[in-house]
């Protein structure tokens, strides 16, 4: 079966690093365009090293695009970490389509920050899809589904990297062999009862104190590493990662304790213990921002 691999970064070379390691007959990489001053992708770099055709259109909605998947005369395109839209016909260009990666459980979080919304909501369990897009955003027929749980204290982090992150890649490899085995299904995804959320960015990891401990933990989780849930301290912008929830109470913001492990923070019930933060100096253990910093009890945080 000829082979197309569309993605990027981490996820997409694992994928890629599986397929060789089964001898599939890759016939082309596609992967974003490259950025100046940022190193080579690490899928280019994996797919030169082994020979591959690199091909990094700046858009998928041309005629030139269409013309370059035609060419691969590809049987399946596997889309592996794919941001930029395709449109119908490059999709369909290979003889068996394509399928694609979606870290959750469709039609559930559709969108660009699938995996923060399930943890900044407080859920306990999350998952990945692997579909067939349409020009829907996330909303084609689902090939294959798995779910995982979602720790009482896991972050962004735990969840991709030890759960979605190599659960997906098993699940691309799992849904060639069933596109070969002529058993791949398409089921349609019942968009009304799923929901789609935009990027958890910056303002959506913003800390309000004057939400519920719990909130603003989860927030901090779903935040860590990217984008950072933060506040304000003075004039500073603070962000923070390692916390856990604690049972002292006060003003909202309020800076109710320093210890050898950070520093306790309240909520509108309980409040959160602060234990690594980033700053002006970089991601540092909280006491060490304490002591560079000069916070003390009684500061409040926020703006």
């Amino acid at each position: 079966m000829r082979i197309v691999v569309h993605g990027q970064q981490a996820f997409g070379c694992s994928v890629l690093e599986k397929l060789l390691e089964r001898k599939e007959d890759v016939v082309a990489v596609c992967t974003a365009p490259d950025k100046d001053g940022r190193p080579m992708d690490p899928l280019k770099v994996l797919a030169l090293e082994n020979g591959l055709p690199v091909h990094q259109p700046a858009s998928w909605k041309t005629p030139e695009a269409l013309a370059l998947m035609q060419s691969f005369n590809a049987d399946i395109c596997m889309m592996a970490y794919v941001l930029l839209f395709v449109p119908e016909a490059v999709r369909d260009a290979p003889t068996l389509g394509s399928f694609q990666y979606h870290p959750s459980l469709l039609p559930m979080h559709r969108g660009p920050s699938s995996i923060n919304w399930p943890i900044a909501m407080g859920s306990t369990k999350t998952g990945l899809s692997i579909f067939w897009p349409n020009d829907g955003l996330d909303e084609g027929p689902i090939l294959m589904q798995k779910t995982c749980e979602i720790g009482a204290d896991e972050t962004l982090g735990d969840v991709y990297f030890k759960k979605l992150f190599p659960m997906g890649v098993d699940a691309m490899i799992e849904s060639l062999d069933l596109v070969k085995e002529g058993n791949a299904p398409r089921i349609e995804q019942s968009i009304e009862e799923g929901s789609y959320e935009s990027w958890f960015g910056k303002k959506e990891a913003k800390i309000d104190w004057n939400q519920s401990a719990q909130h603003i933990y989860n927030t901090i989780r779903a935040g860590n590493p990217q984008p950072g849930a933060w506040t304000i301290h003075g004039d500073t912008e603070l962000k923070i990662f390692d916390a856990e929830v604690t049972s002292e109470s006060g003003q909202p913001g309020l800076v109710l304790g320093i210890d050898d492990e950070g520093f306790t923070v309240a909520a509108s019930d309980y409040s959160i213990r602060i234990k690594r933060v980033r700053a002006d100096a970089g991601k540092v253990p909280a006491p060490d921002y304490v002591a560079s910093s000069g916070l003390a009890i009684d500061d409040v945080l926020g703006n």
